[in-house]
């Protein structure tokens, strides 16, 4: 089995009428950072044509999909039945980005077949990630 899952998606970037427009998206899940889920905008979708990568908990992901969530830059909430909205916050703006919440209900899935929900921490090497800090220091 496969220890990363990559699944594309559509989003729908909300902004003032009419300028709300969908944009492509990539979901990504590594067994190797197996608390995080990445989330990356390409080019065309960024204000300054570079690609754009936000990481953020899983758990975060999921519970959004159920009630409103999260601190700091990102938060998630369901919007109605169907669709799922995740707000960025940086130091030049936010934005909002609406996903069907089927897209990422089937994403949350498949990364669980990966690392079950509650077992992250059998899948870290603190060692290693110790040992890589200590010599980026």
């Amino acid at each position: 089995m496969s220890t990363v899952i990559e699944q594309a998606v559509q989003a729908r970037l909300i902004a003032t009428a009419p300028q709300s427009r969908p944009i492509p998206a990539a979901l990504r899940y590594d067994r190797d950072d197996p608390y995080a889920v990445h989330l990356a905008f390409p080019p065309a979708a960024s204000l300054d044509g570079a690609e754009v990568v936000w990481t953020f908990g899983r758990d975060l992901l999921e519970e959004g999909l159920r009630r409103a969530t999260g601190a700091g830059d990102v938060h998630v909430w369901p919007c109605g039945t169907d669709d799922v909205v995740v707000e960025f916050h940086t130091a030049d703006g936010m934005a909002l980005v609406q996903f069907e919440a089927r897209d990422l209900r089937l994403f949350l899935a498949r990364s669980y077949a990966v690392v079950e929900k509650g077992g992250e921490a059998r899948h870290l090497d603190v060692d290693a990630d110790l040992a890589a800090l200590l010599r980026e220091a």
